[in-house]
């Protein structure tokens, strides 16, 4: 949940996610430019600053994705988040602010950036001291797993020293190829049909997504062992001496950089009259090459037992396509307004089953579970996994784990045990 702040005035109002004027004040606040210099990704909206809320010590912005009124009225689940988990940690004893918090952040800045890294390692030492000096239990989910390697890896030292357990749950290990490819390509949909006039637009999302690290930290993995090299086809014309030819181009891991700088070459935006470029950004590729190092050289400190939950049985984009044999591509900036077709294989519907259980740790237990990648988070045999991997039962009264140590829920929760 990102909520824009006026830096003059400091009132407050909230972008991700929303339902009313979503696309409107999404363009408005959350389109943004990469800063070479900084690492970080900034709104163009110069008179704000994009905040995560703390509220409920860290809960909020992790709990229900819109909390108006609305949504809880009408009990739209696609909108919750961490709401279910939270409330049976709460069962098990868990409390706020004693042994039970999250963590939210910027979603658009890289998973290594030290904002982030900050914001985490200050969230663990307030759950170890808010519970008397016991170790923190970590429950990730999808980016956040990525976002706790990285912090491993630059941090090990406060990570052994704070973390008893981690179980993180749907992590893109590898990378989401079918999503990110095509993320990058034409943006991203949330919703379909007539609720999709009430969200923020594809092409609103492409624009932001082009410029966020994050993004290009999921790339598919291209020093991972794939069963089969993921692709993003073209079906392009060529016309030559007058003669007209439709070939189906392939383009693996190694060689979409290539097709993203000439598919994005004549991108760019409208922005309070300007005309902004947003090509393929070769900043952020180096920026997120040196992330992927990162992740690929973290390793479970000692001491640490890491439990892994990821999605099967739903059908994830794999290779991407776009134009057809009998509508071909011409130019290859015409892909950016294309819709993709997709070849599936099985997963969570975001991340397939072979990245998120490829995590290359020692993991006590690594289980797949029959579910899409949010709904995993209300899933009932998720739940039983992590009360039986805690040592928890909703059938206990609460004062029995009044003293239990943290949890951080990372698009987080923390909870000690």
């Amino acid at each position: 949940m990102e909520y824009p702040e006026k830096k003059i005035s400091g009132s407050v109002s909230r972008v991700w996610v929303r339902n009313l004027l979503a696309d409107l004040e999404f363009k408005r606040k959350l389109w943004s430019i990469y800063n070479p210099k900084t690492g970080y990704t900034e709104t163009l909206d110069d008179t704000t600053e994009i905040v995560v809320p703390k509220d409920d010590y860290g809960l909020y912005a992790i709990d229900i994705l819109d909390p108006s009124f609305f949504v809880r009225l009408l009990h739209l689940t696609d909108l919750y988040h961490f709401h279910d988990m939270i409330d049976m940690l709460v069962e098990c004893g868990y409390e706020k602010g004693t042994t039970l918090f999250g963590y939210g952040y910027d979603f658009r800045q890289s998973n290594r950036i030290g904002q982030l890294m900050d914001g985490l390692k200050e969230k663990l030492e307030a759950a170890y001291k808010a519970s008397g000096g016991r170790k923190v239990n970590i429950i990730s989910h999808s980016m956040g797993g990525l976002l706790v390697m990285c912090f491993i890896s630059l941090h090990c030292d406060i990570f052994t020293k704070y973390v008893n357990k981690w179980i993180t749950i749907a992590t893109p290990f590898q990378g989401a190829p079918g999503c990110i490819n095509d993320s990058i390509l034409t943006g991203m949909q949330f919703v379909d049909g007539f609720e999709s006039f009430f969200f923020v637009s594809r092409w609103s999302m492409h624009q932001m997504l082009v410029e966020c690290p994050s993004v290009y930290e999921m790339l598919p993995n291209p020093d991972f062992n794939w069963k089969k090299q993921p692709e993003i086809q073209v079906w392009r014309k060529h016309s030559e001496d007058g003669e007209s030819s439709v070939t189906l181009d392939s383009y693996e891991t190694n060689d979409c950089v290539s097709l993203f700088e000439q598919a994005l070459e004549k991108n760019e935006l409208n922005y309070e009259g300007k005309k902004v470029a947003l090509p393929f950004n070769f900043e952020i590729l180096k920026w997120a090459a040196s992330t992927r190092e990162v992740l690929n050289g973290t390793q479970l400190p000692d001491g640490v037992s890491f439990y892994n939950i990821y999605g099967t049985s739903v059908d994830t984009p794999f290779d991407v396509c776009y134009g057809t044999e009998s509508s071909p591509i011409d130019e290859l900036s015409e892909i950016c307004h294309t819709l993709p077709e997709y070849s599936y294989v099985d997963g969570d519907g975001t991340v397939p089953s072979e990245s998120a259980m490829a995590d290359n740790f020692d993991a006590v237990e690594r289980v797949g579970v029959c579910g899409s990648h949010r709904k995993l988070l209300a899933d009932k045999k998720v739940f039983q996994l992590i009360q039986n991997w805690l040592g928890v039962s909703t059938n206990v009264k609460t004062k029995q784990y009044s003293t239990a140590s943290s949890k951080v829920m990372d698009d987080s929760i923390v909870e000690s045990t």
